[in-house]
């Protein structure tokens, strides 16, 4: 019976952030609340955001709200994860990446999939800049290259 609780509440957190209405996890508790979902608090809320990567990014209104990121994947041509990079740099210590406002973390956990044999220790990411450990700073160039080159055209 959970199973089924837990199925039914995934899918109407999932649906009320497709709509990219939701600007603040009040919102989104209150409009869980109207689907009959009782139970639900903003710390509820607060984990679901984490656990499935929402971010928060302005909509076609220009408003700032609660999305869902695309399934996460190698990005392509057709990518929408390749719009998200501005820029690909290094300092010989850090690679390091600006993003669209938001998509730091998205595109950090990417990159989180790229591990040691990459050159990638690991990320710290904001809102809209990555910083990449790499494994080895005498290849960094080299690394910076191979994480361009996930975002043809940066």
């Amino acid at each position: 019976m959970a199973t089924i609780k837990q199925e039914a509440l995934t899918r109407a957190f999932k649906e009320i952030l497709n709509t990219e209405n939701f600007g603040s996890q009040g919102d989104i508790v209150d409009a869980l609340k109207q689907q009959k979902f009782d139970n639900i608090s903003q710390s509820k809320v607060s984990r679901m955001l984490s656990k499935f990567g929402a971010v928060r990014t302005r909509n076609a209104r220009g408003d700032m709200v609660y999305c869902l990121p695309p399934e996460l994947g190698m990005p392509t041509a057709k990518s929408p994860l390749k719009q998200l990079v501005l820029d690909i740099v290094h300092n010989n210590v850090m690679v390091i990446i600006r993003t669209s406002p938001g998509a730091a973390q998205l595109i950090a956990r990417l990159l989180d999939s790229l591990g040691k044999k990459d050159g990638v220790l690991g990320t710290i990411a904001g809102d809209d800049t990555i910083f990449i450990a790499p494994s080895d700073i005498t290849k960094i160039e080299e690394i910076r290259e191979k994480v361009e080159a996930l975002f043809e055209n940066v």
